[in-house]
C-alpha cells in the first residue's frame, strides 16, 4: 500500500479545520483520505471503497466542512439552510458520524451546525432543531424521509452535498423504497459521495441512482490488513463445552491481554455468554437489537470509556431477517405496523469504531464472508495491531473454510492460521467451567432478559411523566415479584495456583483476587473460662456430646453437697 503523498496542511484546508485535525492527533492522512479529499474539494462525485478502519468517515467529513466554510465566507450572503445530508444505515453509525463531524467543526461551531436525526428521540422533539435549519443533517433514510414528508425538513432548494455512508447496507437494511422516495425531494444538481467497504450489487444500483460521472476509488484489494497488523486464528473444538472452557482459560488466566469484543450468533446466545462471564466474575456489556437506541449508545460509551473490558455483540444478521419478515407480513396484511421485536436500524459489526479493541473473538462462526470481514474490522483499525480468534465446531468447519478460501485468494499471507492450543493442559479447569455452565439455565436467561426490560422501564425518559402521574404503578413495578437470577458461586471468581498449568505459569496472569488475610482474633471466653461459639450454654460449644466436662461436673457436685 503506497504511503500518502500529501499532508493535511497542503490540501488548502481552512485553518480552523486544520486546528481541529491537529487536536485529534492526525499527523498525516490515510490513503483513502489522501486520494478522496482533493477530488472532493474539486467538486467531483466519488464512489470509494476502502477496507473498514481506514478512515472513510473523515474522508468525506473534512471536504464537507471545508465546503460549508467556503460558502459562508463567499461574496454572496448565504441564507441559513440545510446544505449537507449524511445518510447512514444504523443509529449507532449516525451517532458516530455526528461525533466525528462535531469534532472537526470544533473551532467553527458558529458557522457549521449539525443535527443528528438518528438520535434516540421522538420525531416531534427533533422539529425544533430542524426549524433552526442546521447546516448538516445526519440520519437514517427512514427518519429523514419522515421529516421531509411532514414538511419539517426542506432539501429541494438548498442541498449541495449528499453522503451515503456504508452504502452497501442501506439497501440490505430495507431502505430501498425510502431512498428512492427521498431522492425525489432532492435537487437535480448536487455533489454526492458513496462510501463503502465492499462493492456489492446494491452499491452498483445506488451508483446509477445517485452519482453523476463519479470517480471510482478502489484503494485496497485485500479486505483485511496483512499479518503484520492483523493476526487471524482458528481454533477447532469438539463441543460447545470446549468453547466455554477455552474462553474461561483465555480470560481468567490472562492469556488474552487488553479489551475484547465477543460476537455471538443470536440474542439468546449473547445472554448465555454474558451470564457465563458473570459466573467467572467478569462483567461484560451486551448489545442487541431489542435494547432502545439510547441504551445501546450508553453501552457503547461505557465500553469506549473503559468501564468494562469485554463487550458481547450480536451483529445485524438477525435484524435483517426480522426486517424482511416484517415487510413480508406487512405486505400480506397491507397494514402500517411493523415488527416491534427488534430495531431495524441496529448494527454494531459495521462502521462502529470501538476504541482500543485488542481482540475480536468469534464465539460463533460468522454466517457470511461479509460478516467475518466486518467483525474482524472492529480491531486493527488505522495503524493499530489486532487479533481475531474464531471458535469452530466440526459442523462449522465447511462454513469457515469457504470464508478462508476467499480471504486467501485476496492475500495468501492474510489467511486464517490454525491456533495451537493443548486442551489437556487446561483439563483441571473443566469442572469449574461446568459449574458455571450449569448455572446458566433457560430460566436464568429469561430472568436476565426480564431484568433488563424492568431496568429500561424504570430508567425510561418517556415513562417518567407517566410514573409521576401514576405513582402506584411505579411502586408496583419496583416491588414486583423478585427475580431469581443465576446464583453466582464465589469460588469460580478465583483461580488457585495449583490449577494453573505448569507450561503456562510463565505467561499466564491469572485474575487472582486474593482474599485479605484476616487478623487472628482471640476467641471470646465465658464466665466459666471456656471458648464460646456464640451459644448461650457454653457446654454445647464442645464436642462432648452429652457428657459434661469433669472439672465443671466436680464443682457442681461440691455445690450440691
Amino acid at each position: 500500500m503506497a504511503a500518502p503523498s500529501t499532508s493535511f496542511a497542503h490540501m488548502g484546508l481552512d485553518p480552523r479545520l486544520l486546528q481541529a485535525i491537529a487536536e485529534l492527533g492526525w499527523a498525516s492522512p490515510t490513503l483513502i483520505q489522501d486520494k478522496a479529499i482533493p477530488l472532493a474539494l474539486e467538486g467531483k462525485d466519488l464512489l470509494a471503497r476502502a477496507r473498514t478502519g481506514s478512515g472513510k468517515t473523515a474522508a468525506y467529513a473534512i471536504p464537507l466542512i471545508q465546503r460549508l466554510l467556503q460558502l459562508k465566507q463567499g461574496p454572496a450572503v448565504q441564507e441559513q439552510a440545510v446544505r449537507a445530508l449524511v445518510l447512514v444505515p444504523t443509529k449507532e453509525l449516525g451517532r458516530q458520524a455526528t461525533t466525528m463531524l462535531r469534532d472537526l467543526a470544533a473551532y467553527c461551531t458558529r458557522h457549521v451546525r449539525i443535527a443528528d436525526l438518528s438520535a434516540p428521540t421522538e420525531p416531534a422533539a427533533q422539529r425544533p432543531l430542524l426549524m433552526e435549519k442546521p447546516d448538516v443533517v445526519v440520519g437514517t433514510p427512514g427518519r429523514v424521509l419522515a421529516h421531509v414528508l411532514s414538511h419539517g425538513l426542506s432539501l429541494r432548494n438548498s442541498l449541495e452535498l449528499l453522503v451515503l455512508d456504508e452504502a452497501d447496507l442501506l439497501l440490505s437494511f430495507g431502505f430501498e423504497d425510502d431512498l428512492k422516495s427521498l431522492l425525489c425531494h432532492l435537487p437535480r444538481i448536487h455533489q454526492s459521495f458513496l462510501m463503502s467497504a465492499t462493492f456489492s450489487p446494491d452499491v452498483e444500483a445506488l451508483k446509477e441512482l445517485v452519482l453523476h460521472n463519479p470517480v471510482t476509488l478502489r484503494l485496497q484489494e485485500a479486505r483485511l490488513p496483512g499479518p503484520a497488523q492483523l493476526q487471524q486464528w482458528r481454533l477447532e473444538l469438539g463441543t460447545e463445552e470446549d468453547k466455554c472452557l477455552v474462553l474461561y482459560a483465555l480470560l481468567k488466566l490472562g492469556l488474552l491481554r487488553g479489551r475484547a469484543l465477543l460476537f455471538a450468533g443470536a440474542l439468546e446466545r449473547g445472554y448465555r455468554l454474558r451470564l457465563f462471564l458473570e459466573q467467572l466474575g467478569l462483567p461484560a456489556g451486551l448489545l442487541n437489537a431489542q435494547l432502545p437506541a439510547r441504551s445501546r449508545c450508553h453501552i457503547l460509551s461505557q465500553f469506549n470509556q473503559g468501564f468494562y473490558d469485554y463487550l458481547i455483540a450480536t451483529d445485524e444478521l438477525d435484524t435483517v431477517k426480522s426486517q424482511a419478515q416484517a415487510r413480508t407480513r406487512r405486505k400480506a396484511r397491507k397494514g402500517p405496523k411493523a415488527d416491534k421485536g427488534q430495531d431495524p436500524e441496529f448494527g454494531v459489526s459495521r462502521g462502529i469504531d470501538f476504541q482500543d479493541v485488542a481482540a475480536v473473538i468469534n464465539f460463533d462462526v460468522p454466517p457470511t464472508l461479509e460478516a467475518y470481514v466486518h467483525r474482524a474490522g472492529r480491531t486493527a483499525r488505522a495503524d493499530n495491531p489486532g487479533t481475531v480468534l474464531t471458535f469452530v465446531l466440526p459442523s462449522e468447519c465447511p462454513q469457515l473454510d469457504a470464508i478462508e478460501e476467499v480471504l486467501g485468494a485476496d492475500n495468501a499471507e492474510a489467511a486464517i492460521q490454525p491456533y495451537q492450543f493443548h486442551m489437556e493442559e487446561i483439563e483441571g479447569l473443566r469442572y469449574r467451567c461446568r459449574d458455571a455452565m450449569r448455572s446458566v439455565t433457560k430460566q436464568a436467561i429469561k430472568e436476565a432478559r426480564l431484568r433488563d426490560i424492568k431496568d429500561e422501564l424504570l430508567n425510561s425518559e418517556k415513562l417518567k411523566t407517566y410514573f409521576e402521574d401514576n405513582p402506584r404503578d411505579l411502586h408496583l413495578l419496583r416491588h414486583d415479584r423478585p427475580l431469581h437470577p443465576a446464583i453466582i458461586k464465589p469460588h469460580l471468581r478465583h483461580v488457585p495456583d495449583y490449577l494453573v498449568p505448569p507450561s503456562l505459569r510463565s505467561v499466564a496472569r491469572p485474575h487472582l483476587s486474593k482474599r485479605k488475610r484476616q487478623r487472628h482474633k482471640p476467641p471470646a471466653h465465658n464466665r466459666a473460662g471456656f471458648q464460646s461459639r456464640g451459644t448461650r450454654n457454653p457446654l454445647r460449644s464442645f464436642r462432648y456430646l452429652g457428657r459434661k466436662p469433669r472439672r465443671l461436673a466436680k464443682k457442681e457436685e461440691e455445690t450440691i453437697a
